[in-house]
């Protein structure tokens, strides 16, 4: 593949190894380092004159310092000459943070005053949020990123808050390929959202599966934390898969287990794209009823699975390879992930 050159972050470089390789080409050098006040330097050490280039970083671990470091990488070498940059973040960091969230726990009374009053406050208090995806969208197009390529946004419309190109590949035939290859009962199986904003992608797998679906309605007090959990379907006698975009502290999935197994459920299986497994996520799965968590290697799962026997990793660079063959050649991306070569 002429005129080509493939960098790495510090987030990731196993799944950047694995990308190369499939690509038939070496990872460009470069040298990354941090100042004793903490500031991130980096240096390509190699001509990106008239170059294609494209810089793999996931926004994982340290994502404050990851995400400067790709920024500074994207600049770098916009201003070295190359002709094209695009940045591969098989997870976007601050992908949560969307939108100006209006829900809120209204308690019935603080200090005296009346529910109207601390709603009014809340209200106030939800529209001062920020959007912070759209935040790190303007930095990287700022920095000089022509395109990006990522995975499962937590939110298509992130899409929307770029003025560059955006290829949003999807995890979901690798996903159908480890059910019907690793669970032997999955024609006696239901797809499970945990909430209701993942229902368009269960019912995707679901249809492709030719099973039913069903979904788990949760309210949240706050982040991170669940406060209750209903669920909509019927999983009694049968296998439930749990289907998500990402777990951070795996609250969620966790209530949503105990919730399907009370229901009924047979065996519960959870498969996410992104495990960012934080806090005190390890311990809760490990402690969980789940037969696997499946997880792609958008993140570094090498650590967990040591400690997570449970954990189950699907690698997904085949993907990543195709898209950036396809993009460096003027090929199309957007059925790629319904035509991925396995």
């Amino acid at each position: 593949m002429p005129n080509i050159k493939v960098f790495s972050g510090t987030s990731h470089p196993d799944l950047a190894q694995r990308i190369v390789d499939r690509l038939g080409i070496d990872v460009g050098k470069v040298v990354t380092k941090k100042f004793s006040n903490l500031e991130t330097c980096v240096e390509i050490g190699e001509s990106v004159r008239g170059e294609d280039v494209y810089i793999i970083q996931s926004g994982s671990g340290e994502v404050n310092d990851n995400l400067m470091e790709l920024l500074i990488m994207i600049n770098a070498c916009k201003i070295a000459s190359a002709s094209r940059v695009t940045a591969v973040i098989p997870c976007f960091p601050y992908a949560r943070q969307d939108k100006k969230d209006k829900n809120g726990d209204i308690p019935e009374k603080d200090n005296n005053r009346s529910r109207a009053t601390v709603k009014c406050n809340e209200w106030k208090f939800r529209s001062r949020a920020p959007i912070s995806a759209k935040l790190v969208a303007n930095m990287l197009s700022v920095a000089g990123a022509d395109h990006i390529i990522t995975m499962d946004l937590h939110a298509s419309q992130i899409q929307g808050f770029f003025d560059i190109p955006v290829d949003n590949l999807f995890a979901e035939p690798a996903v159908l390929k480890w059910i019907k290859e690793n669970i032997p009962e999955w024609r006696n199986s239901i797809i499970v959202s945990p909430d209701a904003g993942g229902a368009k992608r269960v019912t995707s797998i679901a249809d492709r599966l030719n099973v039913e679906f069903a979904l788990i309605h949760k309210e949240r007090k706050k982040a991170n934390e669940v406060a209750s959990m209903v669920l909509v379907g019927d999983v009694k006698e049968r296998i439930a898969i749990l289907v998500d975009d990402m777990a951070d502290t795996c609250g969620t999935i966790c209530h949503a287990a105990e919730k399907l197994t009370e229901a009924g459920a047979t065996k519960v299986y959870a498969i996410l794209t992104h495990g960012i497994f934080s806090g005190p996520a390890i311990s809760r799965i490990n402690n969980a009823c789940f037969e696997a968590v499946v997880v792609t290697n958008t993140i570094p799962q090498d650590g967990h699975m040591k400690e997570c026997p449970k954990i189950r990793c699907i690698d997904v660079s085949m993907m990543f390879a195709e898209a950036v063959r396809r993009t460096h050649n003027g090929e199309s991306v957007s059925y790629l992930f319904s035509n991925v070569p396995y």
